[in-house]
């Protein structure tokens, strides 16, 4: 719910602003029941009178929308810094960053250096990141390299990825196939250990990455075989 209250309370957490969390529900919550107050006051709404019953029907109608901005208000108000900030940097609702072990994750390893080979928060190659978040997040085990990574996963088209699916890149002007892997987030976002920016958060659509990308892949867990008794 990309509403008035997301934006303030945002803005409140990136430029120090002294909005609280309940602030503006209140602000909200007290206009609503001042439209209620005023509703019932008018007699006359262009020309049509407004009798007993259709007046308690615009009451009840107002009631349950103040209803349902009070369930959204409770859901914002549970939301973390966390969620604020990936939530404004993937331009979506707050409330859909749910799987918040993702999101720890991507912040563990945020601008962790690129580093060819490199496996820890010291230094980071692209598929060790998303190897790694792909097995603390979602326990599923993937081969170290791109390639590799690439040749397991399911390969999916880019309007059906999902959060936790891959996308693969050819970044090389000397060979073909795969050279990059990112874990993809949402609304054409992606995570990705760049060679020149580290950890960072990207989007499919920017140019470079667009002229890139060869296509999405997913990962499925194991099948489990049971053993049948003889």
């Amino acid at each position: 719910m990309k509403n008035l209250f997301f934006v303030s309370v945002a803005i409140g957490i990136f430029s120090g602003t002294s909005l609280s969390a309940k602030a503006q529900p209140s602000v909200n919550i007290e206009r609503l029941n001042a439209s209620v107050q005023t509703i019932k006051s008018v007699k006359f709404i262009d020309g049509i009178e407004l009798t007993a019953e259709n007046n308690a029907a615009k009451i009840s109608e107002l009631k349950a929308a103040m209803a349902v901005a009070e369930d959204e208000v409770s859901v914002i108000e549970r939301c973390s810094m966390l969620q604020f900030k990936y939530a404004l940097l993937l331009d979506i609702d707050v409330e859909s960053i749910s799987n918040v072990t993702l999101y720890e994750e991507i912040e563990k390893w945020w601008d962790t250096r690129y580093r060819y080979g490199g496996t820890t928060e010291r230094g980071v190659d692209c598929s060790a990141y998303t190897g790694a978040l792909l097995s603390d997040v979602y326990g599923l085990n993937v081969p170290r390299t791109s390639r590799n990574q690439y040749a397991e996963a399911e390969k999916i088209e880019k309007e059906v990825l999902q959060e936790g699916d891959l996308v693969f890149f050819n970044t090389s002007r000397r060979s073909r196939g795969v050279t990059h892997v990112g874990l993809y987030l949402g609304n054409g976002y992606f995570t990705h250990s760049g060679s020149s920016t580290g950890v960072t958060i990207s989007n499919l659509e920017e140019g470079y990455w667009s002229s890139k990308f060869l296509g999405g892949g997913r990962i499925n867990p194991p099948e489990v075989v049971y053993e049948t008794e003889q």
